[in-house]
């Protein structure tokens, strides 16, 4: 089948950064939200005259336009000064993730310095105790890389205000990384500029409107769905950490009563996360009535997720109307599809049975969401292995063709090339069409084979959501080959809640018991058997910078007996790191002193 969106609107501005300089007369601009809920107030007037400066401070650093840059920096007004600051010097922003949990700091430090190399970013900005967390990154990285902290770039009076052309690259971002390594997508200013294009097409944005997000800035769906579409059109924009949304969920919600917000996005976790954590108090009286689009989109969209949300908010104003699934893609720019107003809530069900017939998936009842119709500009084709079109309710692989398709895979010709073929791009994703819209079914690279019948991880996760003794979400389910046979079982790898654990050890629930459980829980929603069940400590399993479960990751190290829990991350172990990167900076600049006569922070 194959789904055509409206045709694309023309093109308002040549570039985002030529949407910056136009922004910059509106009175509008973003609001930053802090873990107190103290505001602070950035026009996008103020905007540009700081990444000005902070175009003109990355000059006086060595970066020349085409440079890439890393930024690792939390939301706020320094993220917003530095990206656009690449922009306007024409040099390319490469946003990472900073750190989030200490006792994952060696991850991070391994996964950064990976991702500067890759990259070939020649300049890291950061800010605060990040900066002192860097050494280790910056000396593992190319010997060209230099170290600055984001303030002393916005700090002198010189500015600079370019212009680049549609087609020079505009931003790196790296993938998710549910699957494999996060790689390293080229997006051109074209094809930025063309993602909002189309999305103000599609959600017709006025001065009415105004926009609240918690979304991590070094991900797309917060930058450009967030940041960059706001800036675009342009109107006001909200910002909260996610670090703090994660603490006080609620204040998410406070800020879209505050605000009168109309548009704010969030995956599913962020629903029930609201659902399950916030108290009626909390709200302080605070109306969801403006929110018109509550975007639901990043992972697995759960129909009973949602509809728990609408039916718990429903008193303070929610309508449930306004929940939108949607589908994107790092590659894609974005967004992809769209699903009508409503549709969460509206029936939209498809029994995964109902394609049992045809042997294509294992039945078993799980619920499929419709995540929509192409947005203007885009299409999408779901293909049968050899490449023809598959009829609807047919399973097949999800391929998509737009103006906001990434150039490339950064350095990687052969990755690009399996994944764009002849201007289409092979999401990897399984789907089947019904009723004019698309249907996820899972990655194709996650599914569980069992007897020779397709399951997707989704359909077994589901059926441990509520299971007492475990984290709600935190469960992933793999198929595991075992030596001398010949297909696959079922193994399901969950983390334990807090008060659970063997009974050796005086837990709530012991390890047997809810092994026993999870079985029965599987087995009567599924009717499939288990393999393997192994219960972990909280935080064991491995996610990626936005939070997504990584499966086969969990499976590789499960395999190498390393899935474990995070360390220590006191004091103690705080600075055993800051001396450890202390160190690394020094060995760094006793072997390659500022390299190139670079002036470096």
């Amino acid at each position: 089948m194959r789904l055509t969106g409206p045709p694309a609107p023309p093109a308002r501005h040549p570039t985002l950064v030529h949407a910056l300089a136009a922004a910059a007369a509106h009175p509008s601009g973003t609001t930053f939200v802090d873990l107190s809920e103290r505001e602070t107030f950035l026009s996008w007037g103020q905007l540009h005259e700081r990444a000005a400066r902070a175009a003109a401070g990355l000059a006086a650093r060595g970066v020349a336009p085409g440079d890439r840059v890393a930024l690792v920096l939390r939301t706020g007004p320094a993220f917003l000064e530095c990206f656009f600051g690449c922009w306007l010097l024409g040099a390319v922003p490469v946003p990472l993730y900073p750190p989030v949990r200490l006792g994952r700091l060696e991850e991070w430090i391994a996964a950064t310095s990976r991702m500067v190399t890759v990259a070939g970013a020649r300049l890291i900005v950061s800010a605060g105790a990040t900066s002192r967390l860097l050494g280790e990154v910056v000396a593992q990285a190319a010997p060209a890389l230099g170290q600055c902290d984001a303030a002393a770039l916005t700090a002198g009076r010189a500015t600079l205000d370019g212009r680049p052309a549609p087609g020079d690259l505009g931003l790196v971002q790296f993938s998710s990384g549910s699957t494999v390594d996060p790689k390293p997508v080229a997006l051109t200013h074209a094809a930025l500029a063309a993602q909002a294009d189309g999305l103000v097409a599609l959600l017709r944005p006025t001065a009415a409107d105004a926009v609240v997000s918690w979304l991590p800035l070094y991900h797309d769906m917060g930058l450009i769905g967030g940041l960059l579409a706001a800036m675009s059109y342009p109107g006001p924009l909200v910002l909260l950490a996610p670090e703090h949304f994660l603490a006080r969920p609620v204040l998410w919600l406070r800020a879209i009563a505050r605000h009168r917000a109309t548009i704010s996005p969030a995956p599913t976790f962020a629903y029930a996360y609201c659902a399950d954590r916030v108290a009626d108090p909390d709200l302080g009286g605070g109306s969801l009535a403006s929110w018109r689009l509550a975007l639901c989109g990043a992972e697995h969209v759960s129909g009973e997720v949602l509809r728990r949300f609408a039916a718990r908010f429903a008193p303070h104003g929610f309508a449930a109307a306004a929940l939108t699934p949607v589908y994107g893609l790092s590659e894609a720019a974005l967004a992809v599809t769209f699903a009508a107003p409503g549709a969460a809530l509206a029936g939209a069900r498809v029994d995964a049975a109902r394609l049992a017939a045809s042997g294509e998936v294992a039945p078993g009842g799980r619920e499929v969401m419709s995540v929509g119709a192409p947005i203007p500009g885009v299409e999408v084709e779901v293909r049968r292995p050899g490449g023809a079109l598959a009829g609807e309710d047919r399973l097949g692989r999800v391929w998509v063709r737009g103006p906001s398709l990434f150039a490339g895979y950064l350095g990687d010709p052969a990755a690009t090339s399996r994944a764009l073929v002849d201007g289409w791009l092979d999401t990897g994703d399984l789907g089947f069409v019904r009723g004019g819209a698309l249907h996820l079914h899972g990655r194709s690279k996650d599914l569980v084979i069992l007897r020779g019948a397709n399951h997707a991880p989704e359909e077994f996760e589901a059926a441990l959501l509520g299971l007492p003794g475990l984290r709600p979400g935190c469960a992933v389910a793999l198929g595991l080959t075992r030596d001398g046979q010949a297909g696959e079982v079922l193994l399901l790898l969950a983390e334990r809640t807090r008060g659970a654990g063997p009974a050796r050890a005086g837990g709530a629930v012991p390890d047997e018991a809810l092994e026993a459980a999870v079985c029965r829980a599987i087995l009567e929603r599924t009717g499939a058997e288990v393999g393997e069940v192994r219960l972990l400590a909280p935080g064991s399993l491995p996610r990626t910078s936005s939070g997504k479960l990584r499966r086969q990751e969990a499976l590789r190290r499960h395999l190498a007996g390393t899935l474990g829990p995070p360390g220590r991350s006191g004091p103690i172990a705080l600075g055993a790191a800051l001396v450890r990167s202390a160190l690394a900076g020094l060995g760094r600049s006793a072997h390659v002193g500022l390299g190139r006569g670079r002036r470096v922070g």
